[in-house]
């Protein structure tokens, strides 16, 4: 099937409070995140709100190569939906009102289960079965009980991808979603490998409101930049 949307441009919400909590947790040999929320509800940080800040001035500046989006799909959870918030805001105190989004299940993260928000240690004393299962499976292919593993990702996320063609041919599309939906949109596009996926992994992963972007060649996308963050240059906490 032909590509029909002109752009996609995938942006990871801004930094949350789960993006500080397991690291802390992690360094401190702490099993306990501190969060008792549920995934969908985890906020934003205050560096968070002024990533989002910064990525809505982007999109209302001016540019040769990108132009705003026409129509805005993003993840349900709390912490994505902030982010466009913010963004819009911003953007409209720079000139620009962007689109009312739509949201879509399929963009939520990862789902993880009986294993939601806990940290590796949490899982290794709880569920030592489940860890040793993760262990031997690898990141990829593991499927935590009740969740979902990256394979399940890429089937609502192609679907997804479907829809977008047959309701906005010839428009530019963005959604604010999670580093998980970013990972795998961009092996369904470009066809990547898990050992490929391994290491943009390894290289950092997909940062807070960093922006990726596909644009369509002849009748397919293609990656035009990938985890752009020259946006936060100089972004703090307000």
């Amino acid at each position: 099937m032909n590509v029909l949307i002109t752009e996609l441009m995938a942006v990871r919400h801004g930094q949350s409070e789960a993006n500080v909590a397991f690291p802390a947790a992690r360094a401190a040999g702490r099993p306990d995140t501190g969060l008792t929320c549920t995934d969908a509800e985890v906020k934003l940080t205050a560096l968070g709100e002024a990533q989002a800040a910064a990525l809505g001035r982007s999109l209302a500046a001016d540019s040769p190569v990108t132009a705003p989006p026409q129509v805005v799909v993003c993840s349900p959870y709390l912490r994505a939906r902030r982010t466009y918030e913010i963004a819009a805001e911003a953007s409209a105190g720079a000139g620009l009102t962007l689109p009312t989004p739509t949201f879509d299940d399929r963009l939520v993260d990862r789902l993880m289960g009986e294993l939601e928000l806990m940290s590796r240690l949490a899982i290794e004393a709880a569920f030592p079965a489940e860890a040793a299962r993760w262990r031997a499976e690898g990141t990829w292919l593991y499927r935590p009980p009740g969740g979902e593993n990256f394979p399940d990702i890429a089937e609502r996320l192609g679907s997804l991808l479907t829809d977008f063609d047959a309701a906005y041919p010839g428009r530019r599309v963005l959604v604010v979603a999670h580093d998980a939906v970013v990972v795998v949109l961009r092996q369904i596009i470009e066809g990547l490998s898990y050992d490929e996926l391994g290491r943009i992994s390894a290289a950092g992963g997909i940062r807070n409101a960093g922006i990726t972007r596909f644009v369509r060649s002849g009748d397919r996308l293609a990656l035009a930049e990938f985890n752009t963050v020259t946006h936060l240059a100089g972004v703090r906490a307000g």
